[in-house]
Protein backbone atom coordinates (compact mmCIF):
# COMPACT_ATOMS: atom_id res chain seq x y z
CA UNK A 1 0.00 0.00 0.00
CA UNK A 2 1.47 3.62 -0.83
CA UNK A 3 -0.23 6.76 -0.64
CA UNK A 4 0.89 8.41 -4.23
CA UNK A 5 -1.59 11.22 -4.09
CA UNK A 6 -2.29 13.01 -0.98
CA UNK A 7 -5.59 14.53 -2.91
CA UNK A 8 -6.46 10.70 -3.14
CA UNK A 9 -5.57 9.25 0.00
CA UNK A 10 -6.32 12.14 2.52
CA UNK A 11 -9.71 10.79 3.35
CA UNK A 12 -9.16 6.85 2.71
CA UNK A 13 -9.98 4.70 5.47
CA UNK A 14 -7.15 2.59 5.29
CA UNK A 15 -4.47 4.57 4.82
CA UNK A 16 -1.35 4.25 7.09
CA UNK A 17 -2.67 7.19 9.29
CA UNK A 18 -6.40 5.80 9.86
CA UNK A 19 -4.67 2.16 10.48
CA UNK A 20 -1.30 1.99 12.36
CA UNK A 21 -1.07 0.81 15.85
CA UNK A 22 -3.09 3.27 17.82
CA UNK A 23 -5.10 4.60 15.33
CA UNK A 24 -8.26 2.57 15.96
CA UNK A 25 -8.84 0.68 19.39
CA UNK A 26 -7.98 -3.23 19.54
CA UNK A 27 -11.14 -5.18 18.84
CA UNK A 28 -11.47 -7.80 21.51
CA UNK A 29 -13.17 -10.74 21.10
CA UNK A 30 -15.64 -11.60 23.71
CA UNK A 31 -14.80 -12.35 27.37
CA UNK A 32 -11.67 -10.49 27.41
CA UNK A 33 -10.96 -6.92 27.69
CA UNK A 34 -8.05 -4.65 28.48
CA UNK A 35 -9.08 -4.13 32.28
CA UNK A 36 -8.90 -8.10 32.45
CA UNK A 37 -5.51 -8.11 30.54
CA UNK A 38 -3.95 -5.13 32.80
CA UNK A 39 -5.52 -7.59 36.36
CA UNK A 40 -3.76 -10.74 34.69
CA UNK A 41 -0.40 -8.82 34.56
CA UNK A 42 -0.92 -7.96 38.07
CA UNK A 43 -1.28 -11.14 39.14
CA UNK A 44 1.92 -11.96 37.51
CA UNK A 45 4.14 -9.43 38.60
CA UNK A 46 3.08 -7.51 35.34
CA UNK A 47 5.14 -9.96 33.03
CA UNK A 48 3.02 -11.60 30.29
CA UNK A 49 3.26 -12.25 26.35
CA UNK A 50 1.31 -11.50 23.66
CA UNK A 51 1.33 -14.31 21.40
CA UNK A 52 -0.51 -15.22 17.57
CA UNK A 53 1.01 -14.81 14.07
CA UNK A 54 1.82 -11.61 11.60
CA UNK A 55 -0.76 -9.15 10.76
CA UNK A 56 -3.00 -10.43 13.91
CA UNK A 57 -3.60 -7.30 15.71
CA UNK A 58 -0.66 -8.07 18.60
CA UNK A 59 0.75 -3.83 17.94
CA UNK A 60 -2.86 -2.72 17.65
CA UNK A 61 -3.63 -4.62 21.33
CA UNK A 62 0.25 -3.16 22.66
CA UNK A 63 -1.00 0.05 22.39
CA UNK A 64 -4.64 -0.21 23.57
CA UNK A 65 -3.48 -1.12 26.63
CA UNK A 66 -0.80 1.40 26.93
CA UNK A 67 -3.06 4.12 28.97
CA UNK A 68 -4.86 1.46 31.31
CA UNK A 69 -0.99 0.30 32.05
CA UNK A 70 -0.43 3.73 33.11
CA UNK A 71 -3.41 3.77 34.95
CA UNK A 72 -2.57 1.25 37.27
CA UNK A 73 0.89 3.15 37.85
CA UNK A 74 3.04 1.34 35.39
CA UNK A 75 5.36 3.33 33.85
CA UNK A 76 5.98 1.72 29.76
CA UNK A 77 9.02 2.00 28.22
CA UNK A 78 8.48 0.95 24.80
CA UNK A 79 10.81 -0.74 22.22
CA UNK A 80 9.34 -1.94 18.35
CA UNK A 81 11.04 -4.55 16.56
CA UNK A 82 11.28 -5.30 12.83
CA UNK A 83 13.04 -7.89 10.74
CA UNK A 84 16.88 -8.15 11.11
CA UNK A 85 16.68 -6.40 14.33
CA UNK A 86 18.70 -8.63 16.93
CA UNK A 87 19.23 -6.34 19.79
CA UNK A 88 16.63 -3.55 21.13
CA UNK A 89 17.90 0.14 19.60
CA UNK A 90 18.48 1.42 22.96
CA UNK A 91 19.94 -0.43 27.04
CA UNK A 92 16.84 -0.30 29.09
CA UNK A 93 19.00 0.12 32.03
CA UNK A 94 20.59 3.61 30.82
CA UNK A 95 17.07 5.09 30.82
CA UNK A 96 16.76 8.62 32.72
CA UNK A 97 12.95 7.33 33.11
CA UNK A 98 12.98 3.68 34.67
CA UNK A 99 12.15 3.14 38.00
CA UNK A 100 10.59 0.37 40.17
CA UNK A 101 7.60 1.04 37.89
CA UNK A 102 9.00 0.47 34.83
CA UNK A 103 7.45 -2.21 32.33
CA UNK A 104 9.21 -3.01 29.04
CA UNK A 105 7.76 -3.64 26.33
CA UNK A 106 8.88 -5.14 23.31
CA UNK A 107 7.09 -5.81 20.10
CA UNK A 108 8.42 -7.89 17.85
CA UNK A 109 10.42 -10.17 20.54
CA UNK A 110 11.12 -12.78 18.62
CA UNK A 111 13.34 -10.61 16.07
CA UNK A 112 16.01 -10.52 19.35
CA UNK A 113 19.05 -12.82 19.78
CA UNK A 114 18.23 -15.70 22.28
CA UNK A 115 20.97 -14.16 24.40
CA UNK A 116 19.76 -10.64 23.64
CA UNK A 117 16.10 -12.38 25.05
CA UNK A 118 18.50 -13.67 28.20
CA UNK A 119 19.75 -10.63 28.96
CA UNK A 120 16.44 -8.34 28.93
CA UNK A 121 14.63 -10.75 31.28
CA UNK A 122 17.36 -10.90 33.54
CA UNK A 123 17.56 -7.34 33.52
CA UNK A 124 14.27 -6.75 34.26
CA UNK A 125 14.14 -9.59 36.78
CA UNK A 126 17.31 -7.59 38.93
CA UNK A 127 15.30 -4.32 38.50
CA UNK A 128 12.06 -5.26 39.49
CA UNK A 129 10.26 -4.42 36.07
CA UNK A 130 7.42 -5.65 33.90
CA UNK A 131 7.59 -6.73 30.71
CA UNK A 132 5.29 -7.51 28.35
CA UNK A 133 5.86 -8.80 24.55
CA UNK A 134 4.44 -9.71 21.28
CA UNK A 135 5.54 -12.80 19.20
CA UNK A 136 4.77 -15.18 16.92
CA UNK A 137 5.12 -18.04 19.76
CA UNK A 138 6.09 -18.82 22.93
CA UNK A 139 8.66 -16.93 24.80
CA UNK A 140 8.49 -18.38 27.94
CA UNK A 141 6.64 -15.98 30.05
CA UNK A 142 2.83 -16.04 31.13
CA UNK A 143 0.35 -16.60 28.68
CA UNK A 144 -1.51 -13.15 28.20
CA UNK A 145 -3.59 -13.51 25.28
CA UNK A 146 -3.41 -14.93 22.04
CA UNK A 147 -4.45 -13.09 18.91
CA UNK A 148 -5.77 -14.30 15.29
CA UNK A 149 -8.79 -12.89 13.17
CA UNK A 150 -11.35 -14.22 12.22
CA UNK A 151 -13.98 -13.29 9.17
CA UNK A 152 -16.61 -11.44 11.88
CA UNK A 153 -13.60 -9.50 13.78
CA UNK A 154 -12.53 -8.58 10.48
CA UNK A 155 -15.41 -7.38 9.61
CA UNK A 156 -16.31 -5.42 12.52
CA UNK A 157 -13.26 -3.42 11.92
CA UNK A 158 -13.87 -2.60 8.15
CA UNK A 159 -17.16 -1.74 8.93
CA UNK A 160 -15.46 1.07 11.77
CA UNK A 161 -13.11 2.37 8.78
CA UNK A 162 -15.56 2.69 6.57
CA UNK A 163 -17.85 4.27 8.74
CA UNK A 164 -21.05 5.90 6.32
CA UNK A 165 -19.44 4.40 4.00
CA UNK A 166 -19.63 0.46 5.10
CA UNK A 167 -21.91 -0.57 1.50
CA UNK A 168 -18.83 0.49 -0.40
CA UNK A 169 -16.94 -3.04 0.17
CA UNK A 170 -18.80 -6.40 1.00
CA UNK A 171 -18.43 -8.36 3.61
CA UNK A 172 -18.15 -11.38 1.03
CA UNK A 173 -15.07 -9.10 -0.73
CA UNK A 174 -13.60 -8.79 3.13
CA UNK A 175 -13.99 -12.66 3.42
CA UNK A 176 -12.04 -13.85 0.37
CA UNK A 177 -9.41 -10.78 0.79
CA UNK A 178 -8.27 -12.17 4.74
CA UNK A 179 -8.57 -15.38 2.93
CA UNK A 180 -5.84 -14.53 0.39
CA UNK A 181 -3.80 -12.95 2.91
CA UNK A 182 -4.21 -16.05 5.30
CA UNK A 183 -5.39 -14.13 8.16
CA UNK A 184 -3.14 -11.06 7.78
CA UNK A 185 -5.24 -8.27 8.50
CA UNK A 186 -2.48 -6.00 7.82
CA UNK A 187 -2.45 -7.25 4.39
CA UNK A 188 -5.59 -7.32 3.92
CA UNK A 189 -6.32 -3.57 4.88
CA UNK A 190 -3.37 -3.17 2.59
CA UNK A 191 -5.33 -4.38 -0.17
CA UNK A 192 -8.39 -2.63 0.99
CA UNK A 193 -6.65 0.33 0.36
CA UNK A 194 -6.15 0.26 -3.65
CA UNK A 195 -9.91 -0.99 -3.88
CA UNK A 196 -11.28 1.67 -1.91
CA UNK A 197 -9.34 3.87 -4.02
CA UNK A 198 -10.23 1.92 -7.48
CA UNK A 199 -14.13 2.46 -6.53
CA UNK A 200 -13.92 6.52 -5.79
CA UNK A 201 -12.17 7.07 -8.62
CA UNK A 202 -14.92 5.08 -10.62
CA UNK A 203 -17.56 7.16 -8.40
CA UNK A 204 -15.79 10.68 -9.43
CA UNK A 205 -15.30 10.02 -12.74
Amino acid sequence: MTDPDPLLSVDNPFSTRCVKPGAIAYLFPPGEDPAALVERLRRNAWWGQLVGPHGSGKSTLLATLLPMLELAGRRPLCFALHDGQRRLPADPARSSTVDAATIVIVDGYEQLSRWNRWRLKRLCRRRGWGLIVSSHGDAGLPHLMHTTVEIERAAAIVGRLLGAEQGLIGGDEIAQCLARHRGDMREMLMELYDLYEERRRGVMS
